[in-house]
Formats: structure tokens, sequence, C-alpha cells
């Protein structure tokens, strides 16, 4: 008789087309097959209990992750004018810097670490830390120490989308799989709230551009702003930790030997979703009977030797068209992530400047038309999810057409002849920017492997932040008073939706296992 996996195995693969993406034959020992076997198992209980009342209740609490993404970047270039008229600052991308070297740290350490010790804590720890050093650098008494703080509080940003998209993909149903693409709406509205916030406060509680001096109680608009995003985030970590019961990953406790545990999950989420499931432990165990290999301490300890020496890396350039892909998206991500920060962590600068000959460059203004651009980016995110279900569009042609339009609209924003017209070409940009991460947030985790998944998302995010620290460098040495930053970044975007056409993967209408 063929057991209650088989037959939920069974009902997967008539739910859910095998996704296209690399080929299964993968070179000899790069993959434990009772693992894989086991790790099936779990995604068809999952499926068949389906998109329920848990997973909703995951999707807003992962959404804190995308929006704390995006959030502290935000408010890092927010806050970089009226910091720099405190401290008199000669090098003011020192800040921006400070962050990227903290993102890149807190990556590699929560992305690779979750996988020792847990997911769990890590999903908890990285807006707890967020939140604390974002409250403490209010207090911050000079540029170093306020340098330090933004590193510190980077390095739980960091963490954010390799943690929580493990997390999410691991409980989502392949059915509904297209809501990693629509998570990104959270990205969007954390910019729309930081610069709602903003408004008030930097608008009308900071130095203004025409100060010949600047002291810290004529300057308290930042400091007052570093709160309120600080409070915001905890209570991101308190409905986290406190309000949502966080499930361990089904599949990283029978990794980790912890069969029954892992059982007891699924049960649990399926109780949550008011469904049932047959799953039981003979089902995982049954695996055990048919190879040599297992989820024992000793398996366990040789899949970590495994990764110690660098066997999941390998196997994402095991063949041509593996190495060519993995190669390519680690490319896309690495100029963007050079592209966007050196725009955006700089666009307050390049407003004011702009304004100051057209004679509106009071930070009050700035601010307002901060507002305006963020608003942009809300739909811009929902579109993202709707274009990327297109026949013979997808993916490949969602993520292409939106990154070419970032970086034209940036080369365009540089022919504004008055106020009104650069603020409608950084419109347009937040707009087809937002649609281009929906997409690109989405696409990503979809062309790896299963079992190197995870080694995937960490060498494409540890790209994006290597170059992203490379921006504001960038910036230091090129003259701020010109265009420089904005062609240098729009070429980047370009050159990154020329490179996603020739991608070989397109996984739309299939389901990622």
């Amino acid at each position: 008789m063929a057991s209650n996996s088989t037959k939920e195995a069974a009902k997967l693969r008539e739910l859910s087309p095998i996704v296209e993406g690399p080929p299964p034959a993968l070179p000899k020992g790069t993959i434990d097959p009772i693992y894989a076997a086991k790790a099936n198992a779990l995604n068809a209980a999952v499926q068949v209990i389906g998109m329920g009342w848990y997973q909703w209740q995951l999707f807003v609490v992962v959404g804190f992750g995308w929006a704390s993404d995006n959030l502290w970047p935000i408010v890092t270039s927010l806050i970089l004018p009226p910091v720099s008229e405190e401290f008199d600052l000669d090098r003011p991308p020192l800040l921006s810097l400070a962050q990227n070297i903290g993102l890149l740290v807190g990556a590699m350490f929560w992305g690779f670490g979750c996988d020792i010790f847990g997911r769990r804590w890590a999903f908890n720890l990285t807006i707890g830390i967020t939140s604390v050093f974002g409250l403490v650098a209010a207090g911050s008494p000079n540029f170093v120490a306020l340098g330090c703080f933004v590193a510190f509080w980077s390095f739980g940003v960091g963490g954010n989308l390799p943690v929580d998209s493990a997390i999410f993909l691991e409980f989502l149903p392949g059915s509904h799989q297209y809501l990693l693409t629509i998570l990104s709406v959270f990205w969007a509205l954390a910019q729309l709230l930081a610069t709602l916030i903003a408004w008030p406060l930097l608008g009308n509680l900071t130095c203004q551009e025409t100060s010949t001096t600047c002291t810290r109680s004529e300057n308290m608009g930042w400091r007052y702003f570093l709160i309120c995003m600080g409070a915001i985030a905890m209570v991101m970590f308190f409905l986290r930790f406190v309000c949502f019961t966080l499930f361990e990953s089904p599949k990283y406790l029978m990794g980790r030997g912890r069969d029954e545990q892992a059982i007891s999950v699924v049960q649990e989420v399926a109780k949550r979703n008011k469904k049932s499931s047959s799953m039981t432990l003979m089902d995982l165990q049954v695996f055990n009977q048919e190879g040599q290999q297992g989820t024992n301490a000793s398996a366990v300890l040789a899949r970590k030797l495994e990764k110690l020496n660098l066997t999941h890396v390998r196997a994402l350039f095991a063949t041509k068209k593996l190495a060519y892909s993995t190669t390519l998206i680690m490319l896309v991500w690495a100029f963007i992530g050079l592209g966007y920060p050196l725009y955006n962590a700089f666009l307050p600068y390049i407003q004011s400047t702009r304004g100051a000959s057209f004679g509106d460059s009071s930070t009050y203004i700035t601010y307002r038309n901060q507002l305006i651009i963020a608003v942009l980016g809300v739909p811009g995110a929902l579109i993202g999810g709707a274009l990327v279900e297109i026949p013979r569009f997808g993916r490949k042609g969602a993520l292409s057409i939106s990154t070419v339009l970032t970086g034209v609209f940036l080369f365009a924003s540089t022919t504004a002849l008055t106020s009104n017209s650069l603020l409608g070409w950084n419109c347009a940009f937040n707009f087809t920017s937002n649609v281009m991460y929906a997409v690109l947030y989405a696409y990503t985790p979809e062309i790896f492997p299963t079992k190197d998944r995870g080694t995937g998302n960490a060498l494409t995010a540890m790209s994006n932040r290597v170059f992203g620290i490379m921006a504001p460098i960038v910036a230091i040495y090129a003259n701020l008073e010109t265009a420089a930053p904005v062609y240098v970044s729009g070429a980047l975007f370009i050159t990154a939706g020329v490179l996603v056409t020739i991608l070989p993967y397109e996984p739309r209408g299939k389901a990622s296992l």
C-alpha cells in the first residue's frame, strides 16, 4: 500500500507542474537523496494543507522584513543633509559607507547563520537589533558615533531578506508563489511611511540650506525622526516576537535530524489553517530504510562538512548553463547594488542642489517632493506582481523592461529645466524601480535548485552589498555638483536590464518546489 506521503506527493505533482529550471542531473555527491526525498514529502504536505490563516499572518510579519530592508537605507539618505549641516562634514557619503558595510556583514552572518542556529531566532532578532540601535543613534554626540550606530542597525537590516524569504518559501504552497512578488508592496509602503514622517520633522525642525550656523538645538528634527523609526521597528519586533508564533521551518528541523518536530510543525500549521494533515512520522522515516544516508547526527555532520568545502557553491556552477545563469544573476544584482544606492542615497542632495537654481531649495520642498515620489512606488510593486504572469513576457520581460526604463528615466532627469520636470522624472524612476525590485526578489530564488537556493541567495545578496559599498566611495570622489552620479547609475541599470534578456531560465507558470 502506498504511504500517505506518496499519495500527497502525487497530489502535489498533479496540482503544480515541475519548475522550469536547472537540470536535475547534478554531479554525484552534491545532493543527499534521503534529505531530498524527505524535503519533497514535506513540500507535498504543505501544498495539500494549502494557503490558510497561518500563511497569511506570516505574509504580514514577513512583510515587516521587506519594509525594513527599504526603510532604513531611506532613513540614512533622508537624514544625510541635516547631519552634514550639524557636524559640518567634508565627506557626507561616509555615512552611507558605514551603512553598506553593516548591510554586507549582516547579509553574510544572518544568511549563513540561520542554517546553524535556526530561522526562528534570526527572524526575530534582525528587526530587534535594528530598532535598538535606531533608537540609540538618535542620541549620537558626533558623526563617528552616528556612523557606528548606522552600521549596527544595518547589521540587523542586512539579514531581513535572506532569512525572511527562506521562511516564507518553506511555508508557502506552490499555488501561491506569486505572493513573493506582491510582498514588495511592503517595500514601497516603507518608503512612503518614512517620507511622510520626515516631511514635518526634517522639513521644519532642521537647519535650512541657507543657514550660516547649525547647532544641535536647531537641528533636532533628524533625531526625532530616528526615534520615530526606531519605535516603528520596535512595534514590528513586538508583533513578531510576542503576538505571532513563528514555527521553526519543518525542512530545517528535518535537516537537523528532528523529524518528529518537523511533523509536529506540519500538524500545527494544518490546525491553525483549520485543516488536517495525514502526514505521520513514518512518512519521513520510511526513507531512512531506502538508503544508507539519513538525517541523523552523522548525516547532518556530513552535510555541514559539504558546506565547508563549498559543495553547494560548486553545484551552482556544475554545468555551463548553471554557471551562465548564476554568473549573470549575480552581475544583475551587483550592478543594481551599485546603481540604486548611488542614486538614492544622494537624491536629497541632487534635488536641493537643482532646486537652488530653480529658487526652491528649502528642506521642506525637498521632502515634500520625496513624499510625492514615494507614493508612486506602491502601484509599481502591485503592477510588478501582475506583469510576471503575462504569457510570453513573464519574469524576464517584466524585469528587463523595468530595469532598462529605470536607467532611461535617470538619464532623462539630467535634462530637467524646472523643479517640476525634475520631480516628474524622479517619480517615473521610482515607479519603474519598484516594479523592478518586486520582480527581482521573486525571480532570483526561483531559478536556483532547491537544495542550493540558500547558497544562491547568499551569493546574490553578497554581490549586491559588495557593490553597494562602492557606491558612497564613488560619490566621495565624484563632483556632486554635476550629474555624474546619475549618469553612472543610469548606465548600470540599463546594462543590468540587457543582461536579464540573456538569462536562460523563465519560471513563469511553473511551481518552485
